[in-house]
């Protein structure tokens, strides 16, 4: 099973402060170990909101509001895509997380949805566009990474 587990907003992070080394030091190791396990699938960290945008929809209507957006405890400052047997698995490694703010903080974690949770309504013909599609992502990223 896949997890998004996301490292909720504080205020700090909403102010765009930057963790020093030590913080960066021991994520560091974290992500190492997450790796090394076979877990960790992508993990990015997130510019405060005020750098950011929101397009709310109403039927055909499109409406955009620019950042900052509140309250900084329901935005997420970053995330991590996790590969694990069980929720109760990544509620383990989570556990085991540096605190990822200075002071409180908290991690949301919700399972991805998988192409089997969509039942008889994924129909063959949509599954395999959809198999083209993140085939066609992991062609992209790997030209990006050679520099081509």
């Amino acid at each position: 099973m896949r997890f998004m587990v996301m490292v909720k907003a504080t205020a700090d992070s909403e102010a765009g402060v930057m963790p020093g080394e030590d913080m960066l030091a021991a994520m560091g190791r974290f992500n190492e170990e997450l790796v090394q396990a076979g877990v960790m699938q992508a993990g990015e960290g997130l510019h405060p909101s005020a750098r950011g945008a929101r397009v709310r929809f109403s039927g055909t209507d499109r409406s955009v509001q620019t950042g900052p957006f509140s309250p900084a405890g329901e935005l997420v400052a970053g995330f991590w895509i996790w590969q694990c047997a069980s929720l109760d698995e990544a509620i383990a490694w989570a556990r085991r997380c540096p605190n990822p703010m200075p002071g409180e903080s908290e991690l949301e974690i919700r399972p991805v949805f998988e192409a089997e949770d969509f039942g008889d309504a994924l129909t063959p013909e949509l599954r395999a566009q959809e198999d083209a599609l993140r085939e066609e992502v992991a062609r992209q990223q790997h030209r990006s990474e050679r520099g081509t």
